[in-house]
């Protein structure tokens, strides 16, 4: 009978000690994407930021912004406002993450009047461990020809206690979106062959999202783009997996000079270096 209740005991710790190290699955972070675009579905855009919005959340009209105090700033906003995640990422700890994704906002007054882009949100846990918007912008560009096919991706490691020594954490992401700025100044495409993930995306306004380094780069060599970009903050997960920064951006795209709001989101490859999985550049214009 001992023999028994040891071998249950056993099992039972087993168990246990699997569901603590295994990673968060994405669905958590999709399922949260989805359960706020029902909200704005049902509420509008306006009640949807609110009912899901980090007190730290932000959104940039033009510049950043409290998604509380914008949104209680004004009445309600007109249009509905569709969209549906397609590129998600949770970190193994789950505490933080994104999605992104096109986006549709309809003024209701017919096909014409459509507006559409993709979007791209970061979250982030609170204290309960429900995940928060705590980033939020977007770019337009036509009507997209094809579908966008679904990358949804599990986290490759497993979860970790988080660090004593959270600040550390961010330092260091807020050290290597500088060290990108700067190599920047010298070489924009030097600087995107070095850092981007083999999976990185690019957000431009005007243009549907590209992916990968091959295509990335073509496309800046051809739009003859040169970025000056300074870092405004930055966040990292407490498994160390995933990271995120955002800043304020100025690119040279042929002859013409305009000023951008950007986020990076971070990814930690098998080297242990911090890659770019995704970068957004979302324009600066007077509201």
């Amino acid at each position: 009978m001992k023999k028994i209740i040891l071998a249950a005991t056993f099992i039972g710790y087993s168990i246990f000690a699997l569901a603590q190290t295994s990673p968060v699955p994405v669905n958590k972070v999709v399922s949260a994407e989805e359960a706020f675009n029902k909200i704005v579905e049902r509420k509008g855009i306006k009640d949807g930021f609110l009912a899901v919005a980090d007190p730290e959340g932000i959104v940039f009209k033009p510049d950043a912004v409290k998604i509380t105090d914008f949104y209680n700033s004004i009445d309600k906003q007109a249009g509905k406002l569709s969209s549906q995640p397609k590129f998600a990422r949770i970190s193994a700890n789950g505490d933080l993450a994104f999605t992104a994704g096109p986006y549709v906002y309809s003024n209701g007054k017919g096909d014409d009047e459509k507006v559409y882009g993709d979007y791209v949100s970061v979250w982030r846990a609170d204290a309960e461990d429900k995940l928060k918007l705590l980033i939020n912008l977007g770019i337009q560009h036509p009507e997209a020809e094809q579908d966008v096919i679904t990358d949804f991706k599990d986290p490759s490691g497993s979860r970790t206690a988080p660090s004593k020594d959270p600040f550390t954490g961010k330092s260091i992401i807020v050290n290597t979106d500088k060290i990108f700025n700067h190599s920047l100044t010298i070489s924009a495409l030097a600087s995107y062959k070095e850092f981007l993930s083999p999976e990185g995306r690019y957000y431009f306004p005007g243009f549907e999202p590209m992916t990968g380094p091959d295509v990335i780069m073509k496309f800046i060599n051809n739009q003859a783009i040169s970025i000056t970009a300074e870092t405004t903050n930055a966040g990292r997960a407490s498994s160390n997996d995933l990271a995120y920064s955002y800043g304020h951006a100025r690119i040279t795209k042929g002859n013409v000079v305009s000023n951008y709001n950007y986020v990076r989101i971070w990814e930690l490859d098998k080297s242990k270096k911090w890659d770019i999985l995704l970068e957004v550049f979302s324009a600066i214009e007077n509201e």
